[in-house]
């Protein structure tokens, strides 16, 4: 027979449960539907670290990072993945936004196997394809690389089309542009497929003397929010961390996502794999924090602050 007492200890115990996880942090997450990050957000779904008991996130997917963006700065989603130099234009704005490091893998120039192109003056007078835009880091850094070799007339002579990675990966196979500046994934597809890569990101920056890896991308979310949810924001840190890892090492975990890796081939899907493990941030810390500050010297210099804003340096608070 449930006594009176008994039903009041169920009750106790209930409320306690009920009351525990209340307590989890909700973290909406805004991520492109097709972009890495949803790699390893599948992945955890797929291994149960979707929640935890500090947290609990829902994957809200957006359009474009430009849409992640404005969902952040709306309240929509509390955390997106993006780069620091936007955190530290907002910060400069008022926005007390964060950045943690998510990845160390840099973009690539790219030209056909066959290419008369073999080193950046042979760039003279050629049509280089530049994802993303006018604005683009790696475009302004490279841009500062050639300067720094006395190629800054190369450079200027250089034809620039802007636009969408997959639109502008046609354009070189239709040998419409002669060399391509393309963001990683789409240059691992293109080198699995023959072509070469003259260079990319982490050479331009040891070109320019800065001898660390910096994590241009990363998690993105309000500093005082995450102040106030250290554990779930620490947990949930540490489990992106761990499936990068699980990635790497499992076959059978990267088997399970390759539907969204959409690799046409094996020789593609090794090549990914192999591309995004050596983005795994190994160290962050002071070195590579003053590294990303001399590239934001660079940024700001070749932008005429279009990209950075007015702040003459990183703005304090932007690595959390």
């Amino acid at each position: 027979m449930i006594t009176t007492k008994k039903i009041i200890l169920i009750t106790a115990l209930l409320a306690c449960q009920f009351a525990y996880a209340g307590e989890k942090t909700l973290i909406r997450f805004g991520a492109l539907a097709f972009g890495t990050v949803n790699w390893e957000l599948t992945a955890m779904q797929q291994t149960g670290m979707m929640e935890t008991e500090h947290y609990r996130v829902q994957v809200i997917k957006m359009a474009n990072p430009q849409a992640g963006k404005i969902a952040l700065q709306s309240g929509a989603v509390d955390m997106i993945v993006a780069d620091w130099i936007w955190v530290s234009r907002m910060r400069s704005l008022g926005r007390d936004y964060t950045f943690y490091p998510y990845s160390n893998t840099t973009g690539s120039l790219v030209v056909a196997a066959d290419s008369p192109i073999k080193q950046l003056q042979d760039l003279q007078g050629r049509k280089l394809a530049i994802a993303g835009g006018e604005l683009d880091k790696n475009s302004l850094l490279l841009q500062a690389l050639m300067q720094k070799q006395g190629q800054a007339e190369v450079f200027a002579s250089i034809e620039k089309v802007y636009g969408a990675p997959p639109l502008l990966s046609q354009q070189i196979q239709r040998q419409r542009v002669d060399a391509l500046l393309t963001y990683w994934h789409y240059a691992a597809r293109m080198q699995a497929e023959g072509y070469s890569v003259l260079m990319n990101g982490t050479d331009i920056l040891r070109g320019l003397g800065i001898q660390v890896s910096v994590p241009n991308i990363g998690y993105v979310f309000d500093r005082s929010w995450a102040n106030n949810n250290k554990a779930a924001i620490q947990d949930f840190l540490a489990s992106t961390r761990s499936i990068k890892n699980t990635l790497c090492v499992d076959d059978s975990a990267w088997q399970r996502i390759k539907p969204l890796i959409r690799a046409k081939t094996v020789q593609v899907s090794q090549l990914l794999r192999l591309k995004y493990c050596a983005g795994r941030v190994r160290e962050w810390g002071e070195k590579e924090q003053q590294a990303a500050a001399e590239i934001y010297r660079y940024l700001k210099k070749l932008s005429a602050k279009r990209l950075t804003g007015d702040a003459e340096t990183i703005q304090p608070g932007t690595f959390w």
